[in-house]
Parts: structure tokens; sequence; C-alpha cells
């Protein structure tokens, strides 16, 4: 099995670059591993590989993400067939007519092709949606964007097959984790200033409320014996809700930002409620 499989999508807050950082944060041992807010999966797919476990859950509350995963797991060689046809047919009045298509009337094959082609050439790799749950992005300006990689999508076909792949929001982990599982959050950051943060992946906006939930969540599967990892913005906020843990440091570069200078590094947290 290749090793470094790269993510399928690009996505805002993902965690591809920060790996090496977070190396020393993983736990030793494991189980089963859990990712509520998979998004991308760069973690996922780094604690798959290097791991022996013997169960590992990924979910989501984004359907389009998940039909996507559930989509490259069990029907890999029709969605690469798809893709291809996109990329045959790209350019500026195709993309805003897939753009346009209601994902619901679409086989859910078709629903993953668009999915990705959208979030290959779109403007800046960025996912948003509006309040009624339309993708809202216009087209970037790519000369030749990079539609469909078909072995790196058949390597993560291969690394799904015993993935638990589910629909469902973050405190639902509850229902399934116990002691020795680890769980890693990653979920839309608290903004360093109000208003400022990027959170439009569901038309459902993650706010304080979610974070103050998610900060209990946190707790119980603490008080469970599971192993807890989660990472956020360096805020005082997010600081003060996890002080009972441990709260570290790293520095990542954020590059999907429409102002381009507001692109580069940021101090983020990582709480875990173990030693590192």
């Amino acid at each position: 099995m290749e090793t470094n499989i790269p993510t399928f999508v690009k996505w805002a807050g993902g965690k591809r670059q920060l790996l090496e950082q977070f190396k020393k944060f993983f736990p030793k041992e494991a189980e089963r591993y859990f990712e509520p807010f998979v998004g991308g999966g760069a973690v996922a797919l780094y604690i798959i590989q290097k791991n022996n476990l013997k169960e590992v859950y990924l979910s989501d509350v984004n359907e389009e993400l998940i039909n996507c995963y559930n989509i490259i797991k069990n029907n890999v060689e029709e969605l690469i067939l798809k893709l291809k046809q996109h990329k045959e047919n790209h350019n500026k009045e195709y993309y805003y007519a897939i753009r346009e298509l209601n994902p619901s009337i679409l086989s859910d094959v078709e629903r993953a092709s668009r999915f990705i082609y959208l979030n290959k050439t779109c403007f800046n790799g960025l996912y948003r949606v509006n309040s009624k749950g339309k993708f809202n992005v216009p087209m970037g300006n790519y000369k030749n964007p990079s539609i469909t990689k078909d072995n790196d999508l058949r390597c993560l076909s291969k690394l799904l097959k015993n993935v638990k792949i589910l629909l469902m929001p973050f405190d639902k982990v509850l229902d399934y984790a116990r002691r020795r599982d680890f769980i890693y959050f990653d979920p839309p950051y608290f903004p360093l200033k109000k208003g400022k943060s990027f959170t439009t992946y569901t038309k459902d906006n993650f706010l304080e409320k979610e974070q103050i939930r998610l900060a209990e969540v946190f707790r119980e599967l603490d008080k469970r014996g599971c192993k807890v990892m989660l990472s956020n913005s360096n805020t005082k906020f997010i600081k003060n809700l996890y002080k009972d843990y441990n709260i570290h440091t790293v520095k990542a570069n954020r590059m999907i930002n429409c102002d381009a200078t507001k692109r580069g590094p940021i101090s983020e947290v990582v709480v875990t409620n173990y030693a590192s």
C-alpha cells in the first residue's frame, strides 16, 4: 500500500501541511479511530496508513462530501470515467452549467464527480454554500486543472475498504466511542475576529454554541477513557474552553482566503487529554 496518498479535494483548514508537526501529538497506541469532521481527510489517511487499527469511523455533516467518500470506496472506476468526461468538457460555460445542477436529481456517482470537478476547478479550491445549501463559488483561473488522478483515487479506494463512512453530526460519536479509542476533532474554527471565520461548509454555520457543545463532547470522551485530540484557532475563547487539558500551538500556512494578503502563517492550537 502506498504510504503517501494525497487527499482527493482541497479543503479549507486541511491538515496535510501540518502532519509533521502533528506526529508528536498522536497517541502511540489506539484500537479504533474516529474523525467526526473528516473534511479532506489528511489526518485520517495518515493515521490509517501508520497504525494497525481494528476499526475506523470517518464522518461529517456535509452530505456531498460523505457521498464522495462512499463512491471512492465502492465505485471508484465509474467515478474516474465521469471525472474524465468533466475534464474533456471543461470550460467556463460548462463549469457554470455543472454548478447549477441540483445534486438531488443526480445519481450518487454523478454527484460525487460533480463535487470533485467543482472543487478542482473553482476559485482557490474553496468549498462554500449559501443559506440554501447551494454551492456558489465562481470558476478559478486554471490553465490545466488536475481534475482526476486515477492512481491516487484507486489507492484511496483500497485504503477505505474497511472504513466506516457516516453522515452524522459530531456529537453522535458518543454513540460509538469507548475506552482506548482515539478521536480527532477538526471543526470549523472559532473566528479570530468576529464574523471573519470561514464556516460555510454547510448551510448551518458552526458558531459559539456549537463550539461549547463540542467542548462538552470532548469532556465526556475524556471521562470514558478515550484519547482525544482537537484543532482550533488560537483564541482566548477556545483556550478557556479547554483550560483543563494540554494546549499546544502549531504554525499553519492558510492558503484558502479570498484576500491574498491574508494568506500566510497563523498560530493554531492543538488540544489533547493525554501527554504527548
